[in-house]
């Protein structure tokens, strides 16, 4: 039986990160066509990192991913501290409005977004589809996911860790700051990074919410794909991929030296 799950496990772990690793190995393919290894080769970088068109996108993709994230990790937390920790109208209400961004279709999301923007604009004039409109179509969806996250956290942690630090004179905000924060970090940092990974890679949302001068790397890879696949996009998708893995390492490295 244990042979057979190490068997079944190893499928599982071919099928999720081989095509990853064919990625990795064609963006130093010597061979500009196909997928026959010809030698080894940075001349893709090269031309990646030549290229201030790329360089653009690459910007905007990291402002977006930055912004978003950031912004989206304080408003999920305090909102998963509300709706564990207080009592208000509606509050069940809005705990299942939160599972809607995370099971809608992301075409719909990004058709409702454009919409929104749309009648805003009509109406105040303002704002036209940017960068901005990209980062608050972003929020929108990465709230739900850090909410979720943090809010598993804070059901397991007990609360009258929170009603000690309260008896002992502390305000409700140092309670938060000393007590609650640091006992829910993990939590918020693993919020943060799914926000991070769900903002670098998305191509739906920002399709319909990106303007003129706003294009990101998912949008411009999707446009070099419908001309051919070049092996600048082996490269491009190689750094994308490496970029998450760096996240994510820095965040373990982070937690294990806490």
């Amino acid at each position: 039986m244990k042979r057979i799950l190490s068997f079944h496990a190893g499928l599982v772990f071919a099928f999720l990160y081989l095509p990853i690793l064919v990625i990795v190995a064609l963006s130093f393919n010597q061979s500009r066509f196909g997928v026959r290894f010809t030698g080894f080769t940075l001349e893709w970088y090269a031309r990646l990192f030549s290229n201030e068109r790329i360089l653009e996108y690459l910007t905007n993709t990291l402002i977006v991913a930055v912004v978003s994230t950031a912004v989206s990790t304080v408003l999920g937390t305090l909102l998963a501290v509300g709706l564990v920790r207080y009592e208000f109208r509606l509050k069940n209400a809005l705990r299942y409005l939160l599972y809607v961004p995370v099971v809608v279709p992301d075409v719909v999301m990004g058709i409702s977004l454009l919409l929104l923007f749309d009648v805003v604009r009509d109406a105040i004039g303002w704002p036209r589809l940017s960068l901005f409109t990209i980062i608050l179509a972003h929020i929108s969806f990465q709230i739900a996911y850090v909410t979720l996250v943090v809010r598993a956290r804070l059901v397991l942690l007990d609360p009258t860790l929170e009603e000690a630090a309260k008896d002992l004179g502390a305000t409700s905000w140092q309670t938060f700051r000393e007590v609650t924060l640091p006992l829910i970090m993990p939590g918020v940092m693993a919020g943060a990074l799914l926000a991070f990974s769900l903002s670098l890679d998305d191509f739906v949302i920002t399709f319909f919410t990106a303007g003129s001068g706003s294009t990101t790397l998912p949008l411009y890879i999707y446009s070099s794909v419908k001309l051919g696949i070049r092996p600048e996009i082996h490269a491009l998708s190689t750094l994308m991929v490496g970029v998450t893995v760096l996240v994510i390492l820095l965040g373990v490295l982070f937690w294990k030296k806490r």
